[in-house]
């Protein structure tokens, strides 16, 4: 279906203003990142005054104040990004043993999900690279871009990723339209593109890994704001020459905050075992500051 707006003049502007508001908030991050950080740690500091020693203060009940309560009206993600400053490498580079074990307990603790470097054996050749905004991927024969949006504010958002002229490393998503569901709409529509190929064991055990990292679920990190989605390994790449280590579809990068000018930026990934399929796809909040 082709999605057309009555007023096209007004979808041209509210396009144009969505470009605008990112542009305005990651410049925002850039020059007064570190100092919102530290005015919300410093508020924090503040109200946890409220948890005094002296239990002949606390007269009133109100001034019993859970941490959660505290923590309510802030966007924990931001906190995070403190809390990985001083972990993740200035440098992209390769984590080390030390680095991967530390960050990967953060991100578990703080989640609540089983953030993983291996699983069955397999890795990844590195979990801390350069991300690239891809497109949008066939998901059956007779695919096409328009289908891929919900509203005309989604295609505006969205659209202008375009289609890849290629599949992605598995096909197509599903072999017809009629098998097409929702949780294939959500693969594509959060998926990365991972390079495989590069990890360590894959030319000995092509058929295997290809198994393996089929839809495979990860956890994507921006460490400079917190930000984080929980995708799927979707297609393979991007080429060692390129210099990016791995790619996001287009609601990935908006969802790390990603998506606006060069579309690409340092992030963390590492695989989240879920065997029984329970953590849904998509942007994904702090749930404790462990």
């Amino acid at each position: 279906m082709k999605f057309t707006s009555k007023n096209p003049h007004y979808e041209y502007l509210r396009k144009k203003w969505i470009v605008r508001h990112h542009a305005i908030q990651n410049k925002f991050w850039e020059k007064h990142g570190d100092a919102v950080k530290h005015l919300a740690l410093g508020s924090l500091g503040g109200l946890m005054l409220l948890y005094t020693p002296y239990k002949q203060q606390l007269s009133f009940p109100e001034l019993i104040v859970s941490r959660d309560d505290v923590l309510k009206g802030y966007d924990q993600n931001v906190l995070l990004a403190e809390v990985l400053s001083d972990k993740v490498p200035g440098e992209v580079r390769p984590l080390s043993t030390v680095e991967e074990d530390n960050i990967v307990d953060i991100l578990s603790r703080n989640f609540g999900l089983k953030v993983q470097v291996e699983i069955s054996g397999v890795r990844l050749n590195r979990n801390y690279g350069l991300i690239g905004g891809e497109q949008h991927l066939y998901r059956y024969p007779g695919d096409n871009l328009y289908a891929h949006a919900d509203s005309t504010s989604d295609f505006a958002k969205y659209g202008d990723a375009g289609m890849s002229s290629n599949l992605g490393a598995w096909g197509y998503f599903v072999s017809t339209k009629e098998d097409f569901k929702e949780i294939d709409k959500q693969r594509e529509r959060y998926y990365l593109a991972v390079q495989t190929f590069l990890s360590p064991g894959f030319a000995e055990n092509v058929q295997t890994y290809r198994d393996f990292f089929k839809f495979r679920k990860m956890l994507v990190i921006n460490p400079k704001t917190g930000q984080a989605v929980v995708a799927v390994v979707g297609d393979a790449g991007p080429a060692d020459w390129t210099g990016k280590h791995l790619g996001g579809s287009p609601e990935v990068m908006d969802g790390l905050g990603l998506a606006d000018g060069p579309r690409k930026g340092s992030v963390l990934y590492f695989f989240i075992d879920d065997p029984e399929d329970k953590v849904p796809l998509g942007p994904i909040k702090v749930k404790s500051q462990a």
